[in-house]
């Protein structure tokens, strides 16, 4: 759950072209209609889009998509971060929902140079 939290915030610093950025990092702190995703995206005063980060390990919970489903009937863009290497079967697990036309995915990479 530390990487996770740690990527939430480095994301977080990624959107900072938004007025209005509010993270759920380590805690429930800030929803959206009941849902606390990971980050909330708004600018003057208008959510546009809710974010939700992946790992590896959330992504093989089957379960999974239905969260994806629920955030992205709230209205906002839903923004999924996956690992590189997953883009491709988010994007067939998405397909199969329905949310192709509701979901954005993005992608995040871990390299450590030495």
């Amino acid at each position: 759950m530390e990487f996770k939290n740690w990527l939430i915030s480095v994301i977080q610093k990624k959107f900072k072209d938004y007025k209005d950025i509010k993270a759920n990092i380590g805690e429930r702190r800030f929803d959206y209609k009941g849902f606390y995703p990971d980050i909330i995206l708004a600018s003057h005063g208008i959510t546009v889009a809710l974010v939700q980060v992946e790992t590896e390990e959330s992504l093989k919970d089957i379960d999974r998509p239905k969260v994806w489903k629920d955030l992205a009937s709230l209205g906002p863009r839903l923004i999924l971060m996956v690992p590189a290497e997953w883009k491709s079967r988010v994007s067939e697990m998405i397909w199969q929902e329905g949310l192709i036309n509701k979901v954005s995915i993005g992608t995040y990479e871990l390299v450590v140079k030495l």
